[in-house]
């Protein structure tokens, strides 16, 4: 009688126990529930995600030359104003291909590339006709004088051209990579020594007829593969601005440079219509606003960052030659000017009086 007495008081206790946390809203552990996830917050969650983006950014030049420290101050400004939202992830020293070769991929579609800073020439062979006036030679006397443009009124209706033309791209900013020169594997004193030599070019017209008008010989090579033609003699030359020549170490097969400044390396940064569609209003401004930061540190770092890259060209004994008068190098290409501006005359002069 005892031992049934004493469990039924042991049970009767543990009745009053468990009747004791349920008043108090306790849960023993066996009643622990996990709340399963709302409609509404899977829903919040996935626009959460969807509102994160990352856009491919190619770059055929190092990181430390001038474009390359420009796209690198895009990238991280739009990151900053996007709260990190939107990632720019660049892709270069050319491991997506030549300028031409990122572009035929952009316009080709599927989102691959996304953005990319290209020569405004490079624009030439996709009907770019405005963005060609940029590159004809001795177009802009100084840095002011190109940024004259890139301030202006006119600015604008060229970096959307494409888009108009619906060749599938609009610019997003102008920067610019310093005046181009040639350089050789064999020594050069004037314009006359360049003659009857194989100059490489970019499939540009503009190019291949000013190589044409100094007496050179135009040969396309794939930027890609220029270090090699140097070496092995495919070319005798080329012409690049002063930072991305030594970045590229093109100096080493070709250490002679003429300082003939023959064009400024306008660029532009591009992005294809198919993902510039993809953004929201908000996304498209913060873009925007990023470029004209980007653009702006451009302008800041350009002239000095050549300067700085000269100095350590010449200290390297890199054979520098310097050019006093460029009236010959004008003569000799006035013809092409004169073709490639026809169509455009009256904007170009435009540009022309900028200065």
């Amino acid at each position: 009688m005892k031992k049934g007495f004493k469990l039924l008081s042991l049970g009767f206790a543990l009745v009053l126990i468990v009747a004791t946390l349920a008043a108090c809203g306790m849960q023993t552990p066996e009643q622990t529930t996990t709340e399963e996830p709302t409609q509404e917050s899977t829903q919040e969650q996935t626009n959460q995600e969807a509102s994160e983006i990352t856009l491919v950014y190619a770059e055929v030049n190092p990181l430390d030359t001038i474009v390359g420290q420009t796209g690198n101050v895009f990238k991280e400004k739009v990151e900053e104003l996007s709260g990190g939202k939107i990632k720019i992830d660049i892709q270069a020293s050319g491991v997506l291909g030549s300028e031409n070769d990122v572009l035929d991929t952009m316009l080709g579609g599927g989102g691959t590339i996304d953005i990319s800073r290209i020569s405004a020439f490079a624009l030439t062979s996709y009907g770019g006709e405005k963005s060609k006036l940029l590159s004809v030679p001795f177009t802009f006397v100084n840095r002011e004088h190109f940024w004259n443009f890139a301030t202006s009124d006119l600015a604008p209706e060229f970096l959307l051209e494409p888009h108009e033309n619906g060749t599938g791209v609009r610019g997003l900013f102008y920067g610019e990579e310093g005046f181009r020169h040639f350089f050789t594997v064999d020594p050069v004193n004037s314009m006359e020594d360049l003659k009857g030599m194989k100059l490489r070019v970019s499939n540009d017209p503009v190019m291949n007829g000013m190589v044409r008008g100094i007496g050179a010989d135009p040969t396309v090579v794939s930027f890609g593969e220029l270090y090699s033609a140097l070496q092995t003699g495919v070319v005798d030359g080329a012409e690049q601005p002063i930072a991305n020549y030594k970045s590229n170490a093109f100096h080493e097969v070709a250490p002679n440079m003429i300082l003939n400044g023959h064009t400024l390396g306008a660029i532009q940064v591009v992005m294809t219509d198919e993902a510039w569609d993809k953004l929201t209003t908000e996304q498209q401004d913060i873009l925007m606003e990023a470029g004209r930061y980007a653009s702006e540190f451009n302008r800041e770092i350009s002239e000095e960052a050549e300067n700085k890259v000269l100095a350590e060209l010449k200290a390297e004994g890199i054979n520098i030659v310097e050019v006093s008068d460029i009236t010959p190098w004008q003569e000799a290409v006035k013809d092409v000017v004169a073709s490639e501006t026809a169509n455009n005359a009256e904007l170009y002069q435009k540009i022309v009086d900028m200065q």
